[in-house]
Protein backbone atom coordinates (compact mmCIF):
# COMPACT_ATOMS: atom_id res chain seq x y z
CA UNK A 1 0.00 0.00 0.00
CA UNK A 2 2.90 2.13 1.13
CA UNK A 3 4.94 1.53 -2.08
CA UNK A 4 1.86 2.24 -4.47
CA UNK A 5 1.15 5.41 -2.35
CA UNK A 6 4.52 6.73 -3.28
CA UNK A 7 4.54 5.52 -6.64
CA UNK A 8 1.33 7.78 -6.84
CA UNK A 9 2.99 10.64 -5.70
CA UNK A 10 6.33 10.77 -7.87
CA UNK A 11 3.96 10.15 -11.26
CA UNK A 12 2.27 13.78 -9.61
CA UNK A 13 5.82 14.92 -9.29
CA UNK A 14 6.84 14.01 -12.53
CA UNK A 15 3.23 15.67 -14.52
CA UNK A 16 4.71 18.91 -12.58
CA UNK A 17 7.97 18.39 -14.42
CA UNK A 18 6.26 17.45 -17.93
CA UNK A 19 3.97 20.72 -17.78
CA UNK A 20 7.46 22.66 -16.86
CA UNK A 21 9.05 21.49 -19.57
CA UNK A 22 5.76 21.89 -22.19
CA UNK A 23 5.58 25.74 -20.87
CA UNK A 24 9.27 26.08 -22.05
CA UNK A 25 7.93 24.73 -25.31
CA UNK A 26 5.73 27.36 -24.97
CA UNK A 27 8.54 30.42 -24.75
CA UNK A 28 11.16 28.73 -26.83
CA UNK A 29 12.02 31.82 -28.42
CA UNK A 30 13.01 33.94 -25.36
CA UNK A 31 14.77 30.65 -23.98
CA UNK A 32 17.08 30.62 -26.92
CA UNK A 33 17.55 34.32 -26.63
CA UNK A 34 18.18 33.63 -22.61
CA UNK A 35 20.51 30.58 -23.79
CA UNK A 36 22.47 32.43 -26.46
CA UNK A 37 22.88 35.17 -23.70
CA UNK A 38 24.23 32.39 -21.03
CA UNK A 39 26.80 31.20 -23.57
CA UNK A 40 27.93 34.45 -24.39
CA UNK A 41 28.00 35.99 -20.71
CA UNK A 42 30.32 32.96 -19.59
CA UNK A 43 32.34 33.37 -22.83
CA UNK A 44 32.96 36.55 -22.00
CA UNK A 45 34.02 35.97 -18.46
CA UNK A 46 36.47 33.29 -19.74
CA UNK A 47 38.21 35.70 -22.05
CA UNK A 48 38.69 38.16 -19.25
CA UNK A 49 41.05 35.64 -18.00
CA UNK A 50 43.38 35.15 -20.89
CA UNK A 51 46.23 37.01 -21.88
CA UNK A 52 47.10 38.35 -25.25
CA UNK A 53 50.41 35.87 -25.13
CA UNK A 54 47.82 33.17 -25.33
CA UNK A 55 48.72 32.14 -21.29
CA UNK A 56 46.57 32.55 -18.36
CA UNK A 57 44.56 29.01 -19.04
CA UNK A 58 44.61 28.31 -15.38
CA UNK A 59 42.68 31.63 -14.52
CA UNK A 60 40.31 30.77 -17.45
CA UNK A 61 39.76 27.25 -15.98
CA UNK A 62 39.41 29.19 -12.94
CA UNK A 63 36.65 31.49 -14.30
CA UNK A 64 34.88 29.08 -16.28
CA UNK A 65 34.02 26.47 -13.15
CA UNK A 66 32.85 29.21 -11.22
CA UNK A 67 30.32 30.50 -14.37
CA UNK A 68 29.48 27.12 -14.74
CA UNK A 69 29.08 26.14 -11.03
CA UNK A 70 26.98 29.62 -10.69
CA UNK A 71 25.14 29.16 -14.26
CA UNK A 72 23.71 25.32 -12.39
CA UNK A 73 23.10 26.50 -8.83
CA UNK A 74 21.53 29.96 -10.15
CA UNK A 75 19.28 28.38 -12.45
CA UNK A 76 17.65 26.28 -9.45
CA UNK A 77 17.56 28.77 -6.97
CA UNK A 78 15.87 31.22 -9.86
CA UNK A 79 13.17 28.18 -10.66
CA UNK A 80 12.67 27.76 -7.38
CA UNK A 81 12.23 31.24 -6.10
CA UNK A 82 10.21 31.87 -9.08
CA UNK A 83 7.58 28.83 -8.68
CA UNK A 84 4.78 30.90 -7.40
CA UNK A 85 5.56 33.89 -9.31
CA UNK A 86 5.55 31.52 -12.67
CA UNK A 87 1.88 30.26 -11.51
CA UNK A 88 0.40 33.77 -11.17
CA UNK A 89 1.62 34.74 -14.80
CA UNK A 90 -0.02 31.57 -15.98
CA UNK A 91 -3.09 32.08 -13.92
CA UNK A 92 -2.51 28.28 -12.14
CA UNK A 93 -1.98 29.37 -8.62
CA UNK A 94 -5.53 28.69 -7.60
CA UNK A 95 -5.73 25.18 -9.36
CA UNK A 96 -2.38 24.12 -8.63
CA UNK A 97 -2.76 24.75 -5.15
CA UNK A 98 -6.05 23.23 -4.53
CA UNK A 99 -5.40 20.28 -6.20
CA UNK A 100 -5.38 16.88 -4.49
CA UNK A 101 -1.74 16.42 -4.04
CA UNK A 102 0.98 16.87 -1.04
CA UNK A 103 2.58 20.35 -0.62
CA UNK A 104 5.82 18.19 -0.81
CA UNK A 105 4.55 15.86 -3.76
CA UNK A 106 3.81 19.86 -5.54
CA UNK A 107 7.50 21.30 -4.64
CA UNK A 108 9.26 18.12 -5.31
CA UNK A 109 8.27 18.46 -9.38
CA UNK A 110 9.61 21.94 -9.27
CA UNK A 111 12.57 20.99 -7.86
CA UNK A 112 13.33 17.90 -10.02
CA UNK A 113 12.43 19.94 -12.82
CA UNK A 114 14.83 22.73 -11.58
CA UNK A 115 17.86 20.33 -11.74
CA UNK A 116 17.26 18.58 -14.81
CA UNK A 117 16.68 22.33 -16.50
CA UNK A 118 19.84 23.75 -14.94
CA UNK A 119 21.74 20.67 -15.79
CA UNK A 120 20.67 20.60 -19.58
CA UNK A 121 21.79 24.81 -19.48
CA UNK A 122 25.21 24.14 -17.69
CA UNK A 123 25.81 20.85 -20.21
CA UNK A 124 24.78 23.18 -23.03
CA UNK A 125 27.08 26.00 -21.77
CA UNK A 126 29.95 23.39 -21.04
CA UNK A 127 30.25 21.97 -24.83
CA UNK A 128 30.12 26.20 -25.83
CA UNK A 129 32.99 26.69 -23.90
CA UNK A 130 34.78 23.63 -24.63
CA UNK A 131 34.66 24.43 -28.44
CA UNK A 132 36.35 27.37 -27.96
CA UNK A 133 38.73 27.30 -25.25
CA UNK A 134 41.11 24.22 -24.94
CA UNK A 135 41.36 23.47 -21.11
CA UNK A 136 43.49 20.78 -19.79
CA UNK A 137 41.02 18.70 -17.65
CA UNK A 138 44.03 15.90 -17.27
CA UNK A 139 44.33 16.63 -13.82
CA UNK A 140 40.32 17.09 -13.12
CA UNK A 141 38.80 14.72 -10.18
CA UNK A 142 35.59 14.74 -12.14
CA UNK A 143 33.58 12.58 -9.78
CA UNK A 144 34.59 14.87 -6.89
CA UNK A 145 33.11 17.43 -8.87
CA UNK A 146 30.04 16.13 -9.62
CA UNK A 147 29.22 14.76 -6.24
CA UNK A 148 30.20 18.32 -4.57
CA UNK A 149 27.73 19.81 -7.30
CA UNK A 150 24.72 17.36 -5.97
CA UNK A 151 25.28 17.73 -2.59
CA UNK A 152 25.09 21.50 -3.04
CA UNK A 153 21.99 21.22 -5.11
CA UNK A 154 20.07 20.66 -1.87
CA UNK A 155 21.13 23.57 0.10
CA UNK A 156 20.51 25.42 -2.96
CA UNK A 157 16.94 23.71 -3.23
CA UNK A 158 16.43 24.73 0.70
CA UNK A 159 17.20 28.39 -0.11
CA UNK A 160 15.06 28.52 -3.17
CA UNK A 161 11.91 26.93 -1.15
CA UNK A 162 12.39 29.84 1.29
CA UNK A 163 12.87 32.31 -1.51
CA UNK A 164 9.54 31.32 -2.88
CA UNK A 165 7.85 32.45 -0.21
CA UNK A 166 8.70 35.89 -1.01
CA UNK A 167 5.36 36.04 -3.82
CA UNK A 168 3.10 34.14 -1.55
CA UNK A 169 4.02 37.22 0.58
CA UNK A 170 3.79 39.96 -1.77
CA UNK A 171 2.82 39.26 -5.25
CA UNK A 172 3.92 42.71 -6.42
CA UNK A 173 7.14 43.15 -4.93
CA UNK A 174 8.64 39.45 -3.69
CA UNK A 175 10.13 38.20 -6.62
CA UNK A 176 12.11 41.63 -6.86
CA UNK A 177 13.42 40.62 -3.23
CA UNK A 178 14.26 36.93 -4.44
CA UNK A 179 16.34 38.73 -7.11
CA UNK A 180 17.77 40.87 -4.05
CA UNK A 181 18.83 38.02 -2.06
CA UNK A 182 20.41 35.99 -5.71
CA UNK A 183 22.18 39.09 -5.90
CA UNK A 184 23.51 38.92 -2.77
CA UNK A 185 24.81 35.29 -2.78
CA UNK A 186 27.05 35.90 -6.47
CA UNK A 187 28.19 39.15 -4.66
CA UNK A 188 29.15 37.31 -1.07
CA UNK A 189 30.54 33.74 -2.40
CA UNK A 190 33.50 34.03 -4.40
CA UNK A 191 31.88 32.88 -7.86
CA UNK A 192 34.65 34.99 -9.68
CA UNK A 193 36.99 35.37 -7.40
CA UNK A 194 38.35 34.36 -4.44
CA UNK A 195 36.41 35.64 -1.36
CA UNK A 196 39.39 36.68 0.34
CA UNK A 197 39.73 40.08 -1.64
CA UNK A 198 36.31 40.95 -0.18
CA UNK A 199 36.04 43.47 2.38
CA UNK A 200 36.14 42.13 5.99
CA UNK A 201 32.30 42.32 6.45
CA UNK A 202 31.82 40.86 3.34
CA UNK A 203 34.02 37.53 4.07
CA UNK A 204 32.22 36.92 7.48
CA UNK A 205 28.83 36.65 5.12
CA UNK A 206 30.40 34.73 3.04
CA UNK A 207 31.02 31.98 5.54
CA UNK A 208 26.60 31.37 5.74
CA UNK A 209 26.31 31.30 1.80
CA UNK A 210 26.33 27.10 0.39
CA UNK A 211 27.29 28.56 -2.27
CA UNK A 212 30.80 29.68 -1.22
CA UNK A 213 32.07 25.95 0.05
CA UNK A 214 30.44 24.56 -3.39
CA UNK A 215 33.11 26.62 -5.24
CA UNK A 216 35.86 26.15 -2.78
CA UNK A 217 35.15 22.48 -2.79
CA UNK A 218 34.57 22.19 -6.99
CA UNK A 219 37.54 24.12 -7.55
CA UNK A 220 40.18 21.65 -5.42
CA UNK A 221 38.10 19.13 -7.51
CA UNK A 222 38.40 20.37 -10.88
CA UNK A 223 41.47 22.49 -10.65
CA UNK A 224 43.78 20.54 -8.14
CA UNK A 225 42.45 16.96 -8.49
CA UNK A 226 41.52 16.95 -5.16
CA UNK A 227 39.91 13.79 -3.70
CA UNK A 228 36.17 13.38 -1.69
CA UNK A 229 38.56 13.42 1.66
CA UNK A 230 40.53 16.14 0.89
CA UNK A 231 37.49 18.43 0.15
CA UNK A 232 35.50 16.54 3.47
CA UNK A 233 35.21 19.53 5.46
CA UNK A 234 33.03 21.25 2.83
CA UNK A 235 30.91 18.22 2.05
CA UNK A 236 30.10 17.64 5.30
CA UNK A 237 29.14 21.29 5.37
CA UNK A 238 27.23 21.30 2.45
CA UNK A 239 25.59 17.79 3.42
CA UNK A 240 24.53 19.48 6.79
CA UNK A 241 23.33 22.63 5.00
CA UNK A 242 21.12 21.08 2.61
CA UNK A 243 19.94 18.63 6.01
CA UNK A 244 18.65 21.55 7.46
CA UNK A 245 17.35 23.74 4.76
CA UNK A 246 14.72 21.66 2.86
CA UNK A 247 12.93 20.81 5.95
CA UNK A 248 13.51 24.54 7.30
CA UNK A 249 12.24 25.94 3.52
CA UNK A 250 9.64 23.14 3.77
CA UNK A 251 8.43 24.18 6.60
CA UNK A 252 8.44 27.90 6.20
CA UNK A 253 6.73 27.49 2.59
CA UNK A 254 3.72 25.69 4.58
CA UNK A 255 3.39 28.89 7.18
CA UNK A 256 3.58 31.44 3.82
CA UNK A 257 1.04 29.13 2.42
CA UNK A 258 -1.63 29.44 5.43
CA UNK A 259 -0.67 33.13 5.34
CA UNK A 260 -1.56 34.09 2.05
CA UNK A 261 -4.65 32.00 1.91
CA UNK A 262 -5.56 33.71 5.13
CA UNK A 263 -5.30 37.48 4.02
CA UNK A 264 -6.11 36.48 0.26
CA UNK A 265 -3.23 36.70 -1.31
CA UNK A 266 -3.45 33.45 -2.87
CA UNK A 267 -4.58 34.19 -5.95
CA UNK A 268 -4.00 35.09 -9.75
CA UNK A 269 -4.02 39.39 -9.54
CA UNK A 270 -1.81 39.04 -6.37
Amino acid sequence: MLVLEINKELRRSYALVERNFNLIKRYLGWEVVFMVYTVVNTLTIAFIGLSPDGSGQDKVLYLVVGALLWGFLSVLFHEVAESVQWERWEGTIEYSFMAPMRRLTYLGGVCLFAAAYGAIRTVIVMFAVVSIFDLDLGSANLFAGLFVLLLSSLSFIGVGLMAATLPLMSAEKGSQAAHILEAAILLVSGVYYDVSVLPAWMQKLSLISPATYTLRAAREALLNGASLREIGSELLILLATGVILIPLGLFVFNRAELYAMRTGKLKRSG
